[in-house]
């Protein structure tokens, strides 16, 4: 199985390094010196890891065959992807894998159920489950202790106790009510939305 482990920044002085956004937690397993790693897009890659460091607080590497600052601005923005057996677990009981966490059924602490997980986005304050709704509308929840109280893999589901108004379906039909009077000519005001 293939997990994206990074994603290549702006070079970083003259000889060859480049910034590295970090999209693993174990950066030191996955982005180590000798680690050879796919690219998306894949004509970028397979990029060898020469040299690793960690710089201001942002990690530096140097590839193999990439010798100045105009070939690493060439790979900017490029993912870096690493070969992972698909039984392997992280060291944490509390971390998860992405391919782990897609299709989970997601439900409140009453087994109510609200959706299943169709996307991760890794935001730099946290995770987001993107989860799709019964009827087709999705909702983000974010992945933090407070909302997310339990991730059961071998029942495939994530339990969840968000605050009011999360997944209120509510809400989203007083918003489509609006809309609908503001079509009409009526008068909705964007203040009751703040």
């Amino acid at each position: 199985m293939q997990l994206v482990v990074a994603r290549i920044g702006r070079a970083h002085g003259i000889k060859g390094e480049v910034t590295v956004e970090v999209r693993t937690d174990e950066p030191e397993l996955r982005l180590a010196p000798g680690a050879v790693l796919a690219t998306d897009p894949a004509t970028a890659g397979p990029l060898t890891i020469e040299t690793g460091r960690v710089h201001s607080g942002r990690l530096l590497l140097r590839f193999e065959g990439v010798k100045d600052r105009t070939a690493a601005e060439a790979l900017r923005n490029t993912l870096l992807i690493a070969d992972v057996d698909p039984a392997e677990l992280p060291e944490d009981p509390e971390e998860f894998y992405d391919h782990q966490l897609m299709d989970l059924d997601v439900v409140l602490a009453d087994g109510t159920g609200i959706g299943r997980i169709t996307e991760i986005t890794h935001l730099p304050s946290q995770d987001l489950f993107i989860v799709e709704r019964p009827d087709g509308s999705e909702v983000m929840i974010p992945f933090v202790e407070e909302i997310v109280a339990e991730i059961d893999l071998e029942e495939q589901r994530a339990v969840i106790t968000p605050p009011p108004g999360l997944i209120d379906a509510s809400e989203a039909v007083v918003a489509s009510a609006r809309e609908e009077e503001s079509e009409a000519g009526g008068s909705a005001s964007k203040a009751e939305d703040a």
